[in-house]
């Protein structure tokens, strides 16, 4: 499995290992029934705490992507793929709200918003 974190993002990394894991999940690169690495394990190969692997465990769980089974570890469930494509159009959604209140704070218009999202649809 092949997770990259970039540590100088805003997104907290919690979120971004979650990013990874449904990316890979949605892609078929991860399918149902695969083990995913211990928490431990995990959170030594990224150099991150095992708090931060395990928060982002616990939110693919409640998404409905991983389930837990006590004492033998995390596992891809078969997930509904229009709900993980919901899921990142949702995460999109998110990302996109945080640019629009930070371009609105700096004095951009609505009209100003819409001229730079077209112009980033158009490259």
């Amino acid at each position: 499995m092949q997770i990259v974190i970039n540590g100088s993002s805003m997104v907290p990394v919690y979120e971004q290992l979650m990013d990874n894991i449904k990316q890979q999940i949605i892609s078929g690169e991860l399918n149902e029934g695969d083990a995913l690495p211990s928490v431990r394990k995990l959170a030594n190969e990224l150099k991150i705490s095992a708090l931060t692997v395990k928060k982002a465990y616990d939110r693919l769980e409640e998404e409905g992507f991983v389930v837990t089974v006590h004492g033998k570890g995390s596992f891809v469930t078969g997930t509904d793929m229009a709900l993980a494509v919901e899921a990142r159009k949702k995460s999109i959604e998110e990302e996109f709200a945080v640019s629009v209140e930070r371009a609105r704070a700096l004095g951009l218009k609505d009209d100003d918003i819409r001229e730079i999202l077209e112009i980033i649809l158009g490259e």
